[in-house]
């Protein structure tokens, strides 16, 4: 694939100039253009509403049009995506967003060729046996490289930014690869709003749907016998976190999940299980702290503990990194924007929870 800049016009409108510039991307493999632009030219018209560039195509040539900096985000998204119909990987609707979101982000031009091309490096993408996984922002880039050199990652940020779901792609992918003989999954059972003990069953039908989020990242990653038959014979464990009690545990891959809703106590109970040959991963939003009021997180407490301490990894998530519908980032975004302002008219103490004290 070749690019060609041409100079840039000057549009005149409303006695303001704006500087547009045009470039030429063309492309090697008439058999790979189809699935890049998509049918009926979907993704061109998806990366022309995220950008507000245009986007004309004739032959070989794609033409991109518009202000300076979205044409040379345009540009780096379509190469990495033409990079990714290379390695024989699918394009959809996701991956044009993920593309824009890891260029955007990027401080420069090298850079953003670099954030672009990231999350298909063979080091950073990951295969299971139903799914290959890629980042989808430099944030997630810099949470797999963590979770592959780090024995213990903190993963802090808003809901919908893949803290947990890359977490348990990362521990199924050292599974199948015999790094680690086990997977243990677990959650504080911490009410939200609700009681345990009205809801109808034993002790593991209180529980499990605290650990739901958990059952649904694995049947993404593995076949639903697979899952099953795991479960059965120990090689993955789900459990609450008071089970954690008393236990080392070696060989292992471990999750904390919703680590927010843990005291300091509980905390460090947990940590102190790592055991030889073990990762754990520590997942949670800090904004949504369903503790009693006055009551400090763990996981605040622990990031505030241990974010000088060698061998440590932290990363911290923001709204950018949100990759559910696009509604959620414009509601998490809203969230963030009323928040300094309850709590300046002293509206954060009255929030259910607590969560006005530990908010990110």
């Amino acid at each position: 694939m070749t690019s060609v800049s041409k100079p840039p016009p000057a549009v005149l409108g409303d006695n303001m100039s704006v500087e547009e510039t045009m470039r030429q991307l063309r492309f090697d493999d008439n058999a790979l253009q189809p699935l890049l632009f998509g049918e009926h030219d979907r993704h061109l018209a998806r990366l022309e509403q995220l950008l507000g560039v245009r986007l004309a195509s004739r032959g070989d040539c794609l033409s991109i049009s518009g202000p300076g900096e979205a044409v040379e985000v345009a540009s780096l998204a379509l190469t990495a995506l033409y990079e990714r119909l290379r390695k024989g990987l699918e394009v959809g609707n996701g991956e044009i967003d993920a593309a824009v979101r890891m260029a955007t982000q990027a401080p420069s031009a090298p850079a953003g060729a670099q954030a672009a091309a990231d999350p298909h490096n063979d080091d950073i993408s990951i295969r299971t046996r139903k799914r290959h996984v890629s980042p989808r922002s430099p944030n997630q880039v810099a949470y797999i490289r963590a979770l592959r050199s780090h024995e213990l990652v903190f993963a802090t940020g808003p809901a919908g930014t893949g803290k947990t779901y890359l977490a348990v792609v990362m521990a199924v992918s050292l599974l199948l690869e015999g790094r680690v003989d086990r997977i243990i999954l677990s959650r504080p059972a911490v009410e939200a709003g609700e009681r345990l003990g009205f809801l109808p069953g034993d002790l593991r039908e209180k529980v499990d749907p605290y650990l739901r989020p958990l059952y649904d990242a694995l049947y993404e990653m593995l076949p639903a016998e697979q899952v099953m038959s795991r479960l059965s014979n120990g090689e993955i464990e789900v459990a609450p976190l008071a089970f954690m009690r008393g236990r080392t545990l070696s060989n292992s891959f471990v999750i904390l999940d919703e680590a927010q809703n843990t005291t300091p106590v509980q905390m460090k109970m947990f940590l102190t299980r790592l055991g030889e040959n073990s990762r754990m991963a520590v997942t949670g939003d800090l904004s949504q702290v369903d503790l009693p009021a006055k009551q400090r997180s763990g996981l605040r407490d622990a990031v505030d503990l241990l974010s000088r301490m060698d061998d440590v990894a932290f990363v911290r998530f923001t709204n950018s990194d949100v990759m559910r519908h696009s509604l959620v980032t414009r509601i998490v975004r809203a969230y963030e924007a009323r928040e300094p302002a309850e709590q300046g008219n002293g509206a954060g103490s009255d929030d259910a929870g607590g969560g006005g004290s530990e908010s990110a």
